[in-house]
């Protein structure tokens, strides 16, 4: 597999100018996959623009002075993804990375009490020994409770420092959702009605925003029961 990554074979989530040079930075294997991921590297230079080169976005993530989910990576090509908080203590800026209606990964704005916790979809449990329950979360993490009472696709609030699952969002009726897949990408919408196929095709969610339309399930992400407990996508970096 190769280690470099052209522009114009660029996966399309990345807000970058095809051709304004030949090569762009990798994500490297880690948390979320490389077609839904922007590396380190990438969101200090070119979304936020906090240097002008590779070499002094190198310089400031080997210095400790970026934080992705409150812990300190030095690794410049490391996965950034959904949901993930991006934090420059120094200057007191804190960012949320998620879909914006285009299907672009951009980064929100947030304030430092917003940046102490982060929303995790269950993408699937496993049962251990002790009759535990390992949550399976969409970020590559996860997550060992006592009691097995969450659901595949419900949206867990945890919080950073000691990852204290402090809120749920279950995938139910009612609740409001931002869908990070199809046509509707970056969409907010309610969640109208759930249609299980009785077979190993997608199950079907019939959604309620500015129009009402369906989804596949997998696409439903749930951000808040009346409210959206996220600050909403609006301003675009880069």
């Amino acid at each position: 597999m190769s280690k470099h990554l052209k522009r114009l074979n660029a996966p399309r989530v990345l807000r970058l100018h095809r051709k304004e040079n030949k090569w762009t930075i990798k994500p490297s294997p880690g948390s979320h996959p490389i077609n839904k991921s922007i590396s380190l590297g990438l969101i200090i230079r070119d979304y936020l623009k906090l240097c002008d080169s590779l070499k002094e976005a190198k310089r400031l993530i080997v210095n400790g002075e970026i934080l992705v989910d409150n812990c300190i990576r030095k690794n410049y090509k490391f996965p950034c993804g959904f949901m993930d908080i991006i934090s420059i203590p120094k200057m007191k800026k804190y960012y949320r990375i998620s879909f914006d209606k285009s299907g672009k990964l951009t980064l929100s704005p947030i304030d430092f009490k917003e940046s102490e916790w982060k929303l995790c979809r269950i993408e699937g449990k496993t049962i251990l020994k002790g009759k535990k329950t390992q949550l399976n979360l969409h970020d590559g993490k996860n997550k060992i409770v006592n009691k097995d009472e969450y659901k595949k696709g419900d949206a867990l609030k945890i919080q950073l420092n000691d990852n204290k699952i402090i809120d749920v969002y279950p995938l139910i009726k009612g609740n409001l959702s931002m869908i990070i897949g199809g046509s509707h990408i970056g969409e907010i919408a309610s969640i109208e009605d759930l249609i299980i196929i009785p077979s190993s095709k997608s199950n079907i969610a019939k959604m309620k925003g500015k129009n009402e339309f369906s989804t596949h399930q997998e696409y439903i992400f749930p951000i808040g029961k009346n409210k959206a407990v996220i600050s909403i996508p609006e301003v675009k970096i880069l």
